[in-house]
């Protein structure tokens, strides 16, 4: 009897958190088919488990969706070190004036860096059910600049180029924060705040203009 019981709680457990974890993914769903643009402060932190330290970099990411709303226009403008990187059209360049270099080529080659919230962000429920297993981790953590979000962990269930992913969700279904963890534990966290969502933003504003002089290499 105390073995069935035991059973039956951790049974009605799991069907509890599934059932939240089916209303999170609805949210951002609806999230996502409202958002068309969006302006907001990047913090990265990157993370070395080998060494046992870590680099934080701050910026700013704009992201509207094309039209067809399955490769939306990306750009991140990084303060320090300075370096802006811009997706559109399936191609990408990153700019680096220091170095006085750019890089180009399909967007599936980009640096990923603060790219990955806005990947995230713009998944639908079907790519999240179909891409990953999703385990929630919190229903109440509050990030650092003080929102409360739900905290999942997502496993790819293909061969991917990291081991796992977390996101940290607000209650309207949008992913705030973003850690992806590499095979070697490794970790890149990427924090979105000072939103500004469905704003009017040119699509000028996502074309990087290279001086010139500049080295262009493409990968």
């Amino acid at each position: 009897v105390v073995a069935l019981a035991v059973f039956t709680g951790i049974s009605v457990s799991a069907a509890s958190a599934q059932s939240k974890i089916g209303e999170i993914k609805r949210r951002m769903d609806t999230h996502n088919k409202a958002l068309n643009t969006l302006r907001a402060k990047v913090t990265m932190v990157k993370a070395s488990s080998q060494v046992g330290t870590s680099d934080t970099t701050i910026g700013v990411a704009i992201y509207a969706k094309d039209k067809s709303g399955k490769k939306p226009l990306v750009r991140i403008d990084w303060q320090k070190p300075e370096e802006s990187l811009a997706v559109r059209n399936g191609q990408y360049i990153m700019y680096r004036p220091k170095l006085n270099m750019a890089y180009t080529g399909s967007s599936d080659k980009a640096p990923k860096g603060g790219s990955s919230s806005l990947s995230f962000m713009s998944m639908s429920k079907a790519e999240l059910d179909a891409n990953y297993d999703v385990v929630l981790l919190s229903e109440n953590a509050t990030l650092s600049n003080g929102v409360r979000t739900f905290h999942l962990q997502l496993t790819p269930k293909v061969p991917a180029s990291y081991k796992v992913a977390e996101i940290w969700v607000d209650v309207d279904g949008m992913p705030q924060q973003t850690k992806i963890i590499e095979k070697n534990n490794d970790s890149t966290t990427v924090l979105l705040s000072n939103l500004e969502k469905n704003i009017k933003l040119e699509p000028s504003s996502f074309t990087i203009t290279l001086p010139k002089g500049v080295e262009i290499k493409k990968t």
